[in-house]
């Protein structure tokens, strides 16, 4: 398994995969960027640059989740949610056949070890107001505002 640390305007991104796919992405504060790249690496971490400078709406790098089965399917349902769009827990218990899910859809999001490229940051309550996110509601309300700057205001007004 390989490991890269990359920059992010929401901190260092750390890419972890092989040649079977990324496993996992995550944010943190601060850390030490990775003066190489491995080669099984280098596609994600240009794509997750690019996404950030706005040049790019999909992922279309492998990847390769640790996770349950209900877990890959509730992150599977999560790269079906358009760039630029949000959906409820709720709404998407529904999409997935169970309404009374909610709450085991909302841990396995809380669970996905790919932020940003599995997109559970555009999933919210069904009030509207964001809820959990595993790299603070801050950033997942910079991904938000980032995918959809038009509608930024609209969505973060208190309720």
């Amino acid at each position: 398994m390989e490991t890269a640390y990359i920059k992010t305007p929401l901190g260092i991104a750390k890419i972890t995969g092989d040649e079977n796919g990324i496993s996992a992405i995550s944010l943190f504060n601060e850390g030490t960027i990775s003066p190489i790249i491995p080669a099984e690496l280098q596609e994600a971490g240009q794509q997750l640059i690019e996404y950030f400078n706005g040049e790019r709406l999909n992922f279309d790098f492998k990847l390769n989740p640790k996770g349950t089965e209900f877990q890959q399917k509730v992150w599977r349902s999560l790269l079906e949610i358009p760039f630029g769009k949000t959906r409820t827990y709720l709404e998407q218990s529904k999409i997935l056949g169970d309404i009374k899910a909610v709450r085991a859809v909302a841990s396995a999001n809380g669970k996905n070890p790919l932020w940003i490229v599995v997109p559970c940051h555009r999933v919210i309550g069904s009030d509207g107001s964001l809820t959990g996110y595993a790299g603070g509601l801050w950033r997942k309300k910079w991904l938000l505002e980032h995918e959809n700057p038009s509608n930024q205001q609209l969505l973060f007004e208190e309720k």
